[in-house]
Order: C-alpha cells, then structure tokens, then sequence
C-alpha cells in the first residue's frame, strides 16, 4: 500500500435506502483500510444504524468518519420531507434532493478529492459537479445485470414475440441468456425510461465502482468494459469487509430476534441441512403467497428459517400463515420465523444453512456466493431476474422457484407462485443429489475466489488500488 493514499480524501454519499445504504458504507470501510481518508455523508436516521461499525474501525486506527447531514427543517402546514422518515425500506425513487444544499456546502467547505455517488441521488452529478470534485458512481449492481440491461435496450428483443411468456434470446453475450417479457421493468417493455440525466451523469464521471470481483463474472466484466466502452474498478465483494460479529450482527437495522438464540437454533442442527428464507428489504408479499410459501416448506421437511419483513394488506384481512403452522414449527423444532429484520450475514455463514431462497437483490446474491451457499432464486422487482439467470445459467449455484413476472415492490402480483414449486425446489437445492452436491461445490469454490479477491494482491484488491493511484495522480496535478 502506497503511503500518499493516506492523503487522498473521498467522500461517501449512499442513498437512502438500505440494499445501496449497506454496500457503501462497507465501500467506505473498505478504502479506509488501504490507508484512504473515508468520510461517510448520512441522514441523522441512517447514522444511528451504523455508528457502532464506525467507531469500531476507528478505535483500530482507520481513518473512517462520519458527517450527519443536517435536514432542513420543514415549513410551517407542511408534512416533514420523505428523506426525514426513511430507513431500510426507502424505496429506490425516494426524492433526496433536499439534501443537494447541505451536500454542496460541505463540498465547499471541506474539498475532498473524490466524491463517491449512489445513482439514485438523481440530482447529486450536477451538484458534484459543479463543485469541481472527481465524482465516481456506485450502483448496486453486477456486470452481468448491466450487460443484459444493454442488449435488452440495445435491440428490444420482447418487442419481436407474440406474448409475455415466450422466451427470447439476448443477442451478444457470452452466454446464451433467454427470458420472457413478463420478466422484464415494466418501463422496459413500455419504453417509459428516460435515461438522459443518468447517461450525462456517467459520462461525466471519473468511472464506476461495482461491488462484483472478476473471478465470479470475468467475461461479462470484459465485455462490460470492453464493448460497452465502461471504465469500472471490481472492488468486491464489500460484505468481507464484516470480520467480527458484532459488524454482521449489527449491519443494517438491530435484527428483530437476539443472535445468539438464532446461532444456538442453528448449531442443533446439522451441517447444511436448513434453509434461509429471505426476501430482502422492499419486497411486499402478499398474504396468499405466503401461505403457498408456507405450505410448500412444510411438505419439503427441510429445516428453515424464514425472515419476513414486509407484508401487502388485504381486503379481508386474511392471516399470512396456515392455521397452526408456526405452533406445529416450533413443536416439532423445524422452522425459525423471524418477523422483521435477520441478521443475514451471522446465518448464511453458519455451518448448518445449505440454502437460500431469495429474491436476488445484488447484496444477497453476493453474499450468499461469499458463504457458499447455493440458492433458490425467487425474482420480485429491478434487476434480480438478470441476477436469477446469472446463478442458474452460468455459475449453475441455484435452482428456480418459478417466478416469472417483474412488479413494483409494493404491488400485488397477479401470479402465485403455488406450494409444489415451492416444495419442489426445496427438495431439489436440499435433497443431496448429484446435481445438488455439485452446485454446493461450485458455490464453496466461488467463496474462496471472492475471498481471496479482495485479500493482498487479489483482483478486487489491486482494483482498490487502482483506482487509488489514478486519484491520486489527479491530485498530484493540482
């Protein structure tokens, strides 16, 4: 590591919104222990969750700090701004431009040498920019998502089949790589997307960081910057960057059971034989389909632990469990239900978890890949139904449920996916067959390629770096 990064400064400015809030305080973490001066910019709501990591790293020496952003206050007869009242669940087009003002006057104030963007802050290029500071973007995705999101815009593939379930080819890819229209952004297949402030805004940055490493997608992060012409540092996966268990038992909001009755829960159990069941921060399930989930982890016999943090209201107010099933659970020591937040790094980890059925959000989908743990993948909503065929399809780490249509996270879908499937792809990912035993290979070699990534003289490593020596030289010109 090169003395002079202990000069550069960068600042951190996530979203807020907890799967891009997560990964960049991680980032900011992350370059503090190649000797960076990372100074972390957050809503008072979002400081509160992750000052302990902070000052954990602190008294380890890392220059890592925190700066509040102060709200302004709202107008007399008007409700207070949406940004005062998020937290985890804030959904992607959460308006945060009433941080522009406090975001510039610190710009100006404290001059760093690079400033680190979430996409979402829609607003922040121009603002950045105008300050003068290098700006790189973080956006929460893969390679591979981004590279199926070009071909898609790039020769409208839906446009040419005659309904929404027929397959249809994404031209170009290393891979062949087929979906349905129904899987698809609803913008997408409605060409409603007005891309024009984020294109200007990635043409006039210093490049992009991608929490991926190169050996889990290497000819899709080729072609993400070779034919797509991207300048991208791989400097992931950020999630290692969580040692002890305090940092995974604290990451994102305090966890809705005590970690110590769920790590004691799974060490009854054996290795590889339970099933976390999770859907990330956003989803809205609705109350029929957690009953089919319900039913379908029952007729699977497997163990499970099954997180549930949002559920869409019903008109008649119907239960979202079958009558008895969490007594019949807890008799029969089965399944853990934990309503609300899990600590999700603490569990994937653990010896006995073999699987996870998930939603495909990026964050989870990596740090499944860093555990290795194999996955069933249940796609809702942004870019997981990419993310869903870059598991099944090319790493060959999970099996399908069955979900086939692309919704809003907080609407109701028209298809359910039914108990069978869901019990059908317990027993294939947990069963302990031939197809079952490779994935779980496939997934325990790719978490040792993540961790040796980001180790001393890895490809998410000398990236950090790389990125490090290019601010660097920026600022050896001024």
């Amino acid at each position: 590591m090169d003395s002079d990064a202990a000069k550069l400064s960068i600042f951190f400015f996530p979203f807020v919104g907890g799967g891009h809030l997560i990964p960049m305080i991680d980032l900011a973490r992350l370059f503090s222990t190649h000797g960076v001066k990372s100074t972390i910019l957050a809503i008072p709501n979002d400081a509160a969750v992750f000052h302990n990591s902070i000052n954990r790293d602190r008294t380890l020496g890392l220059d890592i700090h925190l700066h509040t952003l102060q709200l302004p206050s709202a107008l007399p007869d008007q409700p207070p701004h949406a940004v005062t009242a998020a937290d985890m669940s804030a959904p992607p087009f959460t308006d945060t431009s009433i941080l522009q003002q406090p975001l510039v006057d610190i710009l100006r104030r404290c001059r760093p040498d690079c400033v680190v963007t979430d996409t979402f802050h829609r607003w922040a290029a121009d603002a950045v920019d105008g300050v003068g500071i290098p700006r790189v973007i973080f956006n929460g995705n893969c390679c591979f998502a981004r590279c199926c999101e070009d071909s898609v815009k790039r020769d409208w593939p839906h446009e040419k089949v005659g309904s929404d379930s027929e397959p249809f080819a994404l031209e170009g890819l290393p891979d062949r790589i087929e979906l349905t229209r129904s899987q698809l952004p609803v913008f997408v297949r409605t060409r409603t997307e007005f891309p024009g402030k984020s294109m200007r805004a990635e043409q006039n940055s210093f490049g992009q960081v991608v929490n991926s490493f190169f050996e889990l997608e290497p000819a899709y992060v080729e072609y993400y910057r070779n034919q797509m012409g991207k300048k991208a540092w791989l400097i992931g996966p950020v999630s290692l960057c969580n040692r002890n268990v305090a940092d995974k038992a604290e990451r994102g909001q305090k966890a809705a059971v005590d970690e110590r009755s769920c790590l004691n829960w799974l060490n009854s159990k054996k290795p590889n034989s339970v099933i976390f069941v999770s859907f990330g921060s956003l989803a809205h399930m609705h109350p029929t389909q957690l009953i089919e989930l319900a039913h379908g982890l029952e007729a699977s016999s497997c163990f499970f632990i099954w997180a549930v943090r949002k559920i869409l209201e019903s008109e008649n107010g119907e239960n979202w469990l079958p009558d008895g099933f969490e007594q019949r659970m807890i008799e029969s020591n089965r399944g853990l239900i934990i309503k609300g937040w899990a600590p999700q790094l603490l569990i994937l980890e653990h010896v006995a978890v073999g699987g996870f059925m998930t939603h495909c959000g990026w964050n989870s989908t990596l740090e499944s890949v860093c555990a290795g743990v194999k996955m069933i993948t249940w796609p809702l909503s942004a870019e997981q139904f990419y993310n869903e065929k870059l598991v099944t399809d090319v790493l060959k780490i999970g099996v399908r449920v069955g979900s086939v249509e692309w919704a809003s996270w907080n609407m109701e879908r028209k298809m359910v996916v039914g108990r069978d499937k869901v019990e059908g792809a317990v027993k294939k990912l947990m069963g302990g067959g031939e197809e079952a035993e490779m994935m779980t290979r496939r997934a325990k070699e790719l978490a040792e390629k993540a961790k040796s990534a980001v180790g001393e003289g890895g490809s998410s490593w000398n990236d950090v770096e790389a990125l490090i020596g290019e601010l660097k030289s920026c600022w050896k010109q001024k």
